[in-house]
């Protein structure tokens, strides 16, 4: 189309020189008062008649084009449901047919989205979940159903959100997710009395943030029950089992019947091993519950490895291997001293446990992606690649009659986990079959800022958040 009205504008200057050099050239050669009266009278209806023409043509041409602006006003408007009828076969006609076409398409598009936003609107207030969106402003975008039922204020779309909700913990956590542009998770359990809400805050790429609340005050309860049913069971079991302990150790001092010294044996180990499962037990709920608070301090990485190479260097002689320090740094973590010894006895008992064929263990702790990891190598005959995802879990075993036989509870690895979220760190596992297992968990590195605020253990919120 562009080609043709460039030829027509071509033509037309061609024509239009032509016949001003024509007109020029019998005006040259021709004097004015000798022109005959009938040719001059013809070349004046020529030119009224051309007027004429061109006035029509450049009139029909005006209206064509104001309708194609009207039309694109009423598209600029939003109305997309606009037509713009043409006629004929010229440039114009074609021009109102491609903006016709694109109306139409734009509607159709433009409704397919009214739709989908339509639906995804009555999905989201149709959730029992809370769900909120903040601009990066901090004002409401949108909002659903159940967070104006949630909100201490009434809520609108361009309220500030501080004076929608004025719990302290949820602007926080906002208040991080727009800031650092990454996902943030928190428990809240004042923004409600008697409810407690688990709160994800995700950045959205306009700038601003998408928060949904869900009431999890039903399961919080069950896991408290569950968790205070555990220790109260485990408590009310230490007395007898002392006490059958100390009568079947009695008996097999004083019994010279061999058969009677064999059952009384079974006994004692089986008491033993009751024993040390109701510890853990109560060791577990009370990491779990927060009840034993973390006295968390500077300490320098060397120190940690050092203290747990000393403490377990004589069991790992006794059977027959040794406990190496491979990486060492005096980088320093944020960390309760003894909880941490307590990580490295239970990874390192594990090690011992399943090791016995190598002839070392190794310890270290280096720093990556800004903590400091530590880890417990052995070498021994390694975890199958399916077994690595619950090895955390509570009373998970690889192999269940190893595990009795050598001792095991199955909660020493989720005591180790817990310890570690803790201190807000993370744990892992990695292994390589027939080459050994290596246990690492990083914590967080002791700054400078650090010496200016208060160390505080991880709350409460990230405890649950991440060991769930």
């Amino acid at each position: 189309m562009t080609q043709r009205v460039f030829l027509k504008l071509v033509v037309l200057i061609i024509v239009v020189v032509g016949v001003s050099t024509i007109g020029l050239d019998l005006l040259i050669r021709h004097n004015w008062a000798s022109l005959p009266k009938d040719v001059l009278a013809a070349s004046g209806i020529s030119l009224l008649i051309g007027t004429i023409i061109a006035l029509i043509g450049a009139r029909s041409v005006s209206r064509r084009l104001r309708r194609i602006m009207a039309f694109a006003q009423e598209i600029s408007a939003g109305n997309f449901s606009a037509r713009l009828p043409q006629s004929g076969g010229d440039e114009i006609a074609a021009v109102a047919a491609s903006l016709d076409k694109t109306a139409r398409q734009l509607e159709i598009n433009f409704r397919n989205l009214e739709n989908g936003r339509q639906q995804l609107e009555t999905l989201l207030n149709s959730m029992d979940d809370a769900v909120v969106a903040v601009s990066a402003n901090h004002d409401v975008v949108w909002f659903n159903g159940a967070m104006k039922r949630l909100a201490t204020a009434s809520i609108s779309v361009g309220t500030p959100f501080i004076r929608t909700v004025r719990d302290p913990d949820f602007l926080r956590v906002v208040g991080d997710a727009l800031d650092h542009r990454a996902v943030q998770n928190a428990v809240l359990v004042s923004v409600l009395p008697g409810r407690t809400f688990s709160m994800t805050a995700a950045p959205l790429p306009d700038g601003g943030a998408v928060c949904v609340l869900r009431d999890v005050t039903e399961m919080a309860r069950v896991e408290r029950t569950r968790r205070d049913f555990i220790a109260n069971v485990s408590h009310e079991l230490r007395t007898p089992l002392t006490s059958l302990l100390g009568y079947t150790e009695t008996l097999l001092d004083e019994t010279p019947d061999s058969k009677a010294r064999e059952f009384l044996e079974i006994m004692r180990r089986n008491a033993q091993r009751m024993s040390r499962l109701t510890e853990d037990l109560l060791t577990l709920a009370r990491v779990e519950s927060g009840e034993d608070a973390l006295q968390l301090a500077p300490v320098p990485a060397h120190d940690l490895l050092r203290d747990a190479q000393i403490a377990f260097s004589d069991l790992a002689k006794g059977r027959g291997l040794a406990i190496d320090i491979a990486d060492s740094s005096d980088i320093q973590v944020v960390a309760d001293r003894d909880a941490i010894h307590q990580v490295f006895a239970n990874l390192i008992d594990n090690a011992l446990k399943y090791a016995s064929a190598s002839r070392k263990i190794e310890i270290g702790a280096k720093e990556k992606q800004g903590r400091a990891e530590f880890y417990v190598r052995d070498f021994g005959p390694g975890i199958s690649s399916e077994h690595l995802p619950r090895l955390f879990e509570r009373f998970y075993r690889v192999d269940k009659a190893r595990s009795r036989e050598a001792g095991g509870t199955g909660l020493g690895l989720a005591i180790v986990k817990h310890i570690v979220l803790n201190h807000g760190g993370e744990i892992g596992v990695s292994s390589d079959l027939g080459h050994g297992c290596v246990f690492w968990f990083r914590l967080p590195l002791h700054s400078a800022r650090d010496n200016q605020q208060q160390l505080q253990p991880a709350s409460a919120s990230t405890r649950h958040r991440t060991a769930t």
